[in-house]
């Protein structure tokens, strides 16, 4: 039974507006590369280009899925959907061909989304108009609709909401639920203003964009980013500022350990819940940033600087801190390089600062700097290699009485 035209426009439900739109952007790209100069044409509307490249796919699979649903229900020729759909497809075809003509036979592709996205390349690469300016050449390369610039922004938007607020000293600037955000928004950020500064390289073969935009990433941005250059440097300069205060706060609670930028993302949830937890209970659990040892080394490195900063307020238990401190040590004893020659250092120095009872969470005060002669470490201590067993000592240390 056929169905009735009056019904047909309400049972494409959303498909009849996406549609409308393709067909207006068909116009109005079919005219652009149309003319004479369609490059120039081009350059001012790339954000269409791409607009209609990326929704290409959704108005094929759209196309067909509709033309077999009309041939089973016998849908009327005359209906309006019919005739959309008609006329939607007679300018896919339009544009198709007139992108095949401004494109060098050998890259002629067949699917229009493809060739759109190198009519792009080809424009970019054929460089600027003579005496076009640095800011309106910017805005050609970075068009709004970039998948690159998109994530960058939603990355740029969890820092700004985060760093921009005040926080108290010393005291973390995110929750844990911030922290998991942040550990995301990171790796998306460096990898998509990576590719926008890669793009700049490739199509700014002079390199006065990349110079002109490099020089500003680093201002505050004074008014809401609205063109696709000033995406970037509002995303580059909170990716700025974000890295930045991570690693100050990394730098507090974990010295003399330095991660790695690759390493961040990760220990950024465990620091949250380290905090959270009630005497810095968390374990850091090894991942695809870092193995088991290293780890340990973390983990190692925050007990050395929670124990290093003022005693701490309410309940505290000093035996499981210094349980905490051995475990970590054990994870981490066959570690080598750098931070463990560090770590090591720290707790020697502990040793010969020796804590006493009375004061076991300030392990490195400057007023016990200078030991008397009588208590200097022996040469076995200043050669200890063994983590598990430089923390021992320096447990003895802290609980010997003066």
């Amino acid at each position: 039974m056929a169905t009735h035209p009056d019904d047909l426009r309400a049972r494409l439900e959303d498909r009849a507006d996406l549609l409308e739109a393709t067909r207006l952007r068909y116009v109005a790209l079919r005219g652009m590369l149309d003319a004479f100069f369609w490059k120039d044409r081009v350059r001012a509307h790339f954000e269409l280009l791409r607009e209609v490249a990326q929704v290409q796919p959704e108005v094929d699979a759209t196309l067909a899925a509709l033309q077999r649903r009309a041939a089973a229900e016998s849908w009327p020729r005359d209906a309006a959907p019919m005739k959309l759909m008609a006329e939607v497809t007679r300018l896919r075809d339009a544009v198709q061909q007139v992108a095949r003509k401004r494109l060098p036979e050998e890259e002629r592709s067949t699917s229009l989304g493809e060739m759109l996205l190198r009519l792009e390349e080809v424009v970019l690469e054929a460089g600027p108009l003579l005496g076009r300016r640095t800011w309106a050449r910017a805005i050609e390369l970075l068009p709004r609709n970039l998948p690159e610039l998109r994530a960058a922004c939603a990355a740029a938007e969890v820092f700004e909401r985060v760093f921009k607020r005040p926080t108290r000293p010393g005291a973390l600037p995110f929750s844990e639920a911030e922290a998991d955000e942040l550990r995301r928004a990171l790796p998306l950020a460096e990898s998509a203003l990576g590719a926008l500064w890669a793009r700049l390289e490739h199509f700014d073969t002079s390199g006065r964009v990349k110079e002109f935009l490099s020089r500003r990433a680093s201002r505050t941005p004074l008014h809401a980013p609205r063109s696709g250059p000033e995406l970037v440097l509002h995303a580059a300069f909170w990716h700025g500022v974000a890295r930045a205060r991570l690693r100050a706060l990394l730098e507090e609670r974990l010295a003399p350990v330095s991660p790695l930028e690759t390493e961040v993302p990760a220990l950024l949830p465990w620091i949250a819940a380290r905090e959270a937890a009630s005497g810095g209970e968390a374990k850091l659990s090894a991942g695809e940033s870092f193995d088991e040892g290293r780890a340990g080394l973390f983990e190692l490195a925050a007990e050395l600087a929670s124990l290093s900063h003022e005693r701490p307020t309410g309940a505290w238990n000093e035996e499981a801190a210094w349980t905490r401190l051995w475990s970590a040590a054990q994870r981490a004893r066959d570690e080598g390089g750098a931070d463990v020659e560090r770590l090591r250092d720290a707790l020697r120095l502990f040793v010969i600062l020796r804590g006493t009872e009375q004061t076991p969470a300030r392990l490195f005060s400057p007023s016990r700097a200078s030991p008397r002669a009588s208590e200097e470490p022996g040469r076995d201590v200043r050669d200890m290699k063994d983590l598990p067993a430089l923390v021992q000592a320096a447990r003895h240390a802290a609980t010997r009485r003066g």
